[in-house]
């Protein structure tokens, strides 16, 4: 079996994609921004309405703080433990060999890890988790979120035809 299997459905090179969210007031000015930029060319494909009747945020990939909390809280440690182990392993090789070598190495690991996890919790409930936490907060309140998912340049158009059309006349 070769690796090529693997990586028959897809393909390599990732392609980025950029996001716009508009926020707004009500179901009939999400459908009407909706509309328009459906009207100027952007196809529904990339576009979603986030709101009560339409997609739900965990549908559109909206986590909440704490899955973001969590994961970057894994992420971190995991990647701090892993670096900790490698690194107090050659130091105590280099400097001390020895049986107790396996303790610290272990216990240079678990409280680097355990450092890092913290520090992701933090970075993750400070940084996106923030964002994520305004983007529910607007929902609870009853306003709708147009999601425009793209290339740079589709999302800027899609961000300039709105930007065009002043904010009365949307809501």
């Amino acid at each position: 079996m070769t690796i090529a299997r693997f990586f028959r459905g897809s393909t390599l090179k990732r392609r980025l994609t950029h996001l716009a969210i508009v926020v707004l007031p009500n179901e009939a000015s999400a459908f009407q921004a909706y509309r328009l930029l459906h009207y100027h060319g952007i196809s529904p494909e990339h576009l979603a309405i986030v709101g009560e009747g339409y997609s739900s945020p965990d549908r559109v990939g909206l986590m909440t703080p704490l899955q973001i909390a969590l994961c970057k809280a894994r992420r971190f440690g995991l990647s701090a433990a892993c670096s900790g182990i490698v690194l107090s392993l050659i130091g105590s090789l280099i400097l001390t060999p020895g049986w107790n070598t396996a303790l610290v190495v272990l216990a240079t690991g678990v409280l680097s890890g355990l450092c890092a996890a913290v520090i992701g919790a933090l970075v993750g409930f400070l940084g996106e988790g923030s964002t994520a936490s305004i983007y529910r907060h607007h929902l609870n309140q009853g306003r709708y979120l147009l999601l425009i998912e793209g290339t740079e340049k589709l999302v800027h158009r899609g961000q300039e035809v709105l930007g065009n059309y002043s904010a009365s006349s949307l809501y």
